[in-house]
């Protein structure tokens, strides 16, 4: 029986066990006593229908407890939706030399609430509810690539973040996912990168043009065999879904994983002016041509078998992003992520990661992000991350700025 149902059922209790207590307060003892040591026998003065009121009185008062438990057992929580979340909190600042940002601190958290719910054993109802305080550079889409992946902007109100639901079709191999909030990436059958990122421009092996994606209703098909070979095909489009001017992005993965490695392509057709980009310069995201794009993605990762060493997992990707304008229609971008693991204490990681965000092949100024970190481990549940990011990239007014930024994350999941 889950916390909550112990307490309401021991509250409901005690309701009704205290006019009983109350009862046997009144028993008077000494008067007791004075009938045992009276000359008639006890047999005649507590014979076995002395409190045979009394315990008819318990017995229905017992029912009524047995009953009342089986009412909070039929209307609490479903015993096939689990329930876990976390807590982030972030302490930082960014600097640019052109003063966009000043260096001063901000406190902000991200609160989050993960429900998963079966209803055959196989399936799965995914439910992320989110609310978070962040503003300025912890959640801005800028040439600076700050946001960070625990960035929150929906200013202390919970809402639903993500809801979908996968099934699998036939046999265990194929899936089937659908809902009206979820992102491409989620219905990917191989995933791209095992490398833990600090700000969400190094997520999924470089969250540039090809795996970039926005929340949106969308619908995929994933089949992954026994031997490690994947395939995955998804849409994801805005509302008014499915039409001729939609944004849709269209995204398609095949993909084979062993234990210790990884290797992926996807090619992901954007429409109508879809951009998504969090690893990205101005003129990257904002390129000629009809709004629409082809855009490739190339993922792999390794790591050692064993965690304990002083060699790191890398994760590594290569995106090509290719419009129909005459000119500037193509960008690249490259991303390197390394974990170590275990290295000054148990369960301790570090992590780098650096790349180039998505660039024209014209631009004259060529950027470049990274991130270094170490998420010591204070428990099962509490971690703390010092980190320390930064980069160069060209400004709105197409000047090259340096960026550094420095962050303290503390996490708690429960």
């Amino acid at each position: 029986m889950k916390l909550f149902q112990q307490m309401l059922v021991a509250g409901a209790s005690l309701s009704l066990l205290t006019p009983i207590v109350a009862q046997a307060s009144d028993v008077n003892l000494e008067e007791m006593n004075s009938y045992s040591r009276s000359n008639k026998s006890s047999k005649t003065l507590l014979d076995s229908k002395t409190f045979s009121k009394e315990i008819v009185n318990l017995n229905e008062r017992v029912d009524n407890i047995e009953s009342k438990f089986n009412e909070f057992e039929a209307g609490g929580f479903s015993d096939t939706t689990v329930l876990d979340g976390k807590a982030i909190f972030d302490v930082g600042s960014v600097d640019t030399d052109d003063d966009t940002y000043d260096g001063t601190t901000q406190f902000m958290y991200t609160y989050t609430l993960n429900l998963n719910t079966s209803f055959s054993g196989d399936d799965n109802l995914y439910t992320r509810i989110k609310t978070g305080n962040h503003t300025s550079w912890s959640k801005t889409k800028s040439v600076y690539n700050t946001y960070l992946s625990s960035g929150n902007g929906n200013g202390d109100t919970l809402k639903v973040d993500k809801l979908w639901y996968t099934t699998p079709v036939g046999d265990s191999n194929h899936t089937v996912t659908f809902g009206p909030k979820i992102e491409n990436y989620y219905m990917h059958a191989t995933t791209p990168s095992i490398y833990e990122p600090v700000l969400k421009a190094f997520t999924l092996g470089g969250n540039a043009a090809a795996y970039g994606a926005s929340t949106s209703p969308g619908v995929g098909w994933a089949y992954t065999a026994d031997n490690g070979f994947a395939m995955s095909s998804n849409i994801t489009s805005k509302n008014p879904i499915f039409t001729n001017e939609a944004k849709q992005s269209w995204a398609t993965q095949v993909g084979y994983t062993q234990p210790n490695y990884s290797v992926s392509a996807l090619v992901n057709m954007k429409y109508n002016g879809w951009t998504d980009s969090y690893f990205m310069t101005t003129d990257g995201k904002a390129r000629p041509g009809d709004k629409n794009s082809t855009n490739v993605g190339l993922r792999a990762w390794w790591r050692p078998t064993d965690a304990e060493t002083a060699i790191p997992s890398i994760s590594v990707g290569y995106d090509t992003s290719e419009t129909d304008a005459s000119s500037n229609s193509n960008t690249t971008a490259y991303f390197v992520g390394l974990n170590w693991t275990d290295v000054f204490n148990a369960d301790d990681k570090i992590g780098l990661a650096f790349g180039q965000p998505q660039m024209v092949e014209g631009e004259t100024i060529e950027p470049f992000l990274y991130e270094l970190y170490y998420k010591y481990k204070v428990n099962d549940s509490i971690s703390v991350t010092p980190t320390i990011f930064g980069g160069t990239s060209k400004n709105s007014s197409d000047v090259e700025t340096d960026m550094t930024g420095y962050l303290l994350q503390t996490t708690f999941k429960f």
